[in-house]
C-alpha cells in the first residue's frame, strides 16, 4: 500500500445486484484486492431468485466490511444506489456493474484521480484509449455497444463534446457531490443527469479509459432485444433534451 492509499479517505463500494450469483463473490474478492486504505462494500440485492443474496450473506459472515441489503419490496437501479448510499459511510463512493464488464482492477485508477484532487472520476469506454470487447457469442455486447455509441454521439452533440461517456455507470465520486446532486431517474439516464450537472457546477471531472468486456456469466439487465434498448434509449434522449433546454438551478 502506497502513501496515497494510506492517506485516502474511506471508500464505499455499492454493488446493485439481481441474479448475479455466478459473479458476485469473485467480484467482491477482486475489488477488495484492488482498493487500498479503509473500505466497505455494500451489496443491494433485489431478492434475486438465483440466490445472489445468499452468496453475499455467507461471505459477509467472515468480513466485517461487507454489508448486504436484501430488498424484498423494491426494485430498480437508481433506488438501489440511493439505498446503498444511505447505508454507506465513506467520503468517496464507487459503483459499477456486477458482471465483470467493468474491470474491478480499474477502480484503483479511478481512486487515484480522486486522490489527485478530482471530484468525479468516470471509467470511460469512449475516451481515447478506451473501448468495448465485441464477442460474437455474447447476446448483449454488440447491441449494447451500438446503442451506447449512438446515444453518446447524440448526447455530446446536445450537451457538449468535452465529455465522452455519458452512459458509463462506472464511477468514483466524492460524497459531497452526491449531496448536492442526488441521483434521479429509473435506469441509466440518471448518469447523464449526474455528469451534466456536475460539469455545470464546475466540479473537477475526469474520464479514465477502460476496455468494457462481455459479461462473464448470467443475462444482461439492459435487455436482449432491440425493443428493450429502444425504450431505454428514448428516455435518455428525452432527458438530454430536457437538460439542454431547461435552466438548471445554481
Amino acid at each position: 500500500m502506497n502513501q496515497q492509499e494510506k492517506n485516502r479517505k474511506k471508500v464505499s463500494v455499492i454493488l446493485p445486484t439481481f441474479n448475479e450469483k455466478e459473479n458476485i463473490v469473485s467480484l467482491i474478492q477482486t475489488i477488495l484486492q484492488n482498493i487500498g486504505g479503509e473500505s466497505e462494500i455494500i451489496v443491494v440485492d433485489d431478492d434475486s431468485p438465483d440466490g445472489t443474496w445468499k452468496e453475499v450473506e455467507e461471505l459477509a459472515k467472515n468480513k466485517k466490511n461487507i454489508t448486504l441489503l436484501r430488498r424484498m419490496d423494491k426494485k430498480g437501479l437508481v433506488s438501489a444506489l440511493n439505498d446503498g448510499m444511505a447505508l454507506s459511510s465513506g467520503e468517496i463512493v464507487v459503483w459499477m456493474d456486477c458482471d465483470f464488464s467493468m474491470p474491478p482492477e480499474e477502480i484503483g485508477n479511478l481512486l487515484a484521480c480522486i486522490d489527485q484532487g478530482y471530484d468525479v472520476a468516470v471509467g470511460s469506454r469512449f475516451a481515447r484509449g478506451g473501448g468495448v470487447e465485441i464477442v460474437t457469442e455474447s447476446q448483449d455486447t454488440l447491441m449494447a455497444y451500438l446503442m451506447s455509441f449512438t446515444l453518446n454521439k447524440f448526447i455530446q452533440t446536445v450537451l457538449g463534446r468535452s465529455f465522452k461517456d455519458y452512459t458509463s455507470g462506472f464511477i468514483a465520486i466524492k460524497r459531497n457531490v452526491l449531496e448536492e446532486i442526488p441521483l434521479k431517474g429509473e435506469y441509466g439516464e440518471y448518469f447523464i443527469d449526474l455528469i451534466y450537472r456536475a460539469i455545470k457546477k464546475e466540479y473537477k471531472v475526469i474520464e479514465i479509459p477502460y476496455l468494457c468486456k462481455a459479461r462473464k456469466m448470467g443475462v444482461s439487465k439492459t435487455g436482449t432485444r432491440p425493443s428493450h434498448y429502444f425504450k431505454k434509449g428514448l428516455k435518455y434522449i428525452i432527458l438530454t433534451l430536457r437538460l439542454r433546454f431547461t435552466k438548471l438551478k445554481k
